[in-house]
């Protein structure tokens, strides 16, 4: 029996390495328990475990009951009882050994976190060899098994019954729950087979599967059951409308969910949607600014489920939400919050630069705009004068107030004159206190 290579870090990834992608998680086991059979493998580190062992094992069945998934170090650990160091040791004698290859290498993003690597399941070419194993070339297996000699028939067997002692999930003292059956997110997961394009030449082929081939099966298509949708108890539709809410209110986008779905808790019970909720936040006089979302979104909601307590209410309130003017006004005011400075130091230096660059463009501008009022003739300047004062008396200081914020007061003066624009710098903040009720 021949023992595996040492494959160094450069053949490694899924692009370089000498195996090929394993068909399925119970075929990819068999391997991993003839490199633990074989027993000759051994690490050139001076740390850390040498040879594959039954840990080894244990860790590589559950990538392989997780699969197309690949947990992160700490996943496994939790899981197993074991070191994070031990379980990186044991992923490194699976990547050295042919039986994993990096698709995308682990790394850390700032702001963001660490961002865990994928491995794709590969069988090296030791295996094939050593089993006897007739392959052909595959577009998406690179290689793919097309039967089995007799004289590999035997151990064949052999590693089958090993896998499916492996794969056998360990007996609890107390019968556990049937956990609701879950649907598949393809998001940073490796797809079953190895593959990221949706169609492949692969797929009309005839061979066998490896699973088939200690007993002599013929090849048959499975049907796959589709998933039922998980059905939702009474915390997971509080968070389900508190992760709406926050989605959909801007002033909400840092709140904690937990924290969040707790103060809906009964409107959620009352089976309130998203809708409903903004509706009732849009009653009040809106807020211009909003420090403590989580205590605002409490104040706001408080006794709701008992004054809109039937859906005919509720239905009412959300159609004078949608049509009324005011709420319309409300949506586009209540909502902005205090802009906070960006993480990231480099985004950082680029709004500084920004804005740098706007305040001098300012200061130009207003510098320009004051040389220019010096060059207006006495005619000119008695002109925009008689026009300041029109507007003044017709209650608009903006004119004036305008000239003051671009020119600044010394400009603006030398052109209305200091009386006129001190009464329209008092008319204007007299008027910024002045509210309209919403019957007048």
């Amino acid at each position: 029996m021949d023992a595996p290579s040492h494959l160094p870090t450069a053949r490694q990834w899924l692009t370089t390495t000498p195996g090929r992608i394993a068909a399925d998680g119970y075929s990819w086991m068999q391997a991993v328990c003839w490199v633990h059979l074989n027993g000759r493998y051994t690490t050139s580190r001076t740390h850390g475990p040498r040879r594959a062992g039954e840990t080894t094992v244990r860790i590589a069945a559950e990538l392989a009951r997780l699969n197309p998934c690949r947990p992160s170090v700490l996943y496994l650990s939790r899981l197993l009882k074991l070191s994070e160091r031990t379980v990186q040791y044991h992923l490194a004698i699976l990547r050295e050994t042919g039986l994993l290859a990096y698709r995308t290498k682990g790394t850390r993003v700032r702001g963001a976190g660490r961002r865990a690597s994928e491995f794709a399941c590969t069988i090296p070419p030791a295996f094939d060899a050593a089993l006897h194993l007739r392959t052909g070339a595959s577009e998406r297996y690179i290689r793919t098994v097309r039967g089995i000699e007799d004289i590999g028939r035997p151990l064949m067997k052999r590693l089958a019954r090993m896998a499916k002692r492996a794969l056998r999930r360990p007996r609890r003292p107390r019968r556990a729950r049937t956990a609701p059956t879950r649907i598949t997110v393809p998001s940073r997961c490796t797809p079953i087979g190895g593959s990221t394009s949706s169609s492949s030449s692969a797929g009309s082929t005839t061979s066998p599967f490896e699973s088939k081939l200690e007993t002599g099966k013929e090849h048959t298509t499975r049907t796959s059951k589709t998933p039922r949708p998980r059905r939702l108890n009474a915390v997971g539709r509080r968070y389900r409308l508190a992760g709406e809410l926050i989605r959909q209110v801007p002033w909400l986008h840092r709140a904690s969910v937990p924290r969040i779905a707790w103060i809906l808790k009964d409107v959620s019970d009352a089976g309130w949607s998203v809708i409903e909720v903004m509706a009732v936040l849009g009653l009040q006089t809106p807020s211009r600014t909003v420090h403590r979302p989580a205590g605002f979104l409490a104040r706001r909601l408080q006794g709701a489920h008992l004054l809109y307590d039937t859906s005919a209410k509720r239905a009412n309130l959300v159609a004078w939400w949608r049509d009324s003017r005011r709420a319309e006004a409300d949506r586009h005011t209540e909502w902005e919050g205090i802009w906070q400075a960006p993480r990231s130091r480099a985004v950082a230096g680029l709004v500084l630069q920004a804005t740098a660059a706007v305040r001098h463009s300012g200061t130009s501008a207003a510098q320009a705009e004051y040389t220019s009022t010096q060059a207006l003739t006495d005619t000119e300047r008695t002109a925009h004068q008689e026009t300041a004062y029109q507007a003044f008396l017709s209650g608009d200081p903006s004119l004036i107030t305008t000239a003051v914020d671009i020119m600044g007061r010394d400009a603006a003066e030398q052109l209305y004159g200091p009386v006129l624009v001190a009464r329209a710098l008092r008319l204007a903040g007299a008027s910024s206190h002045l509210t309209v009720g919403a019957g007048q």
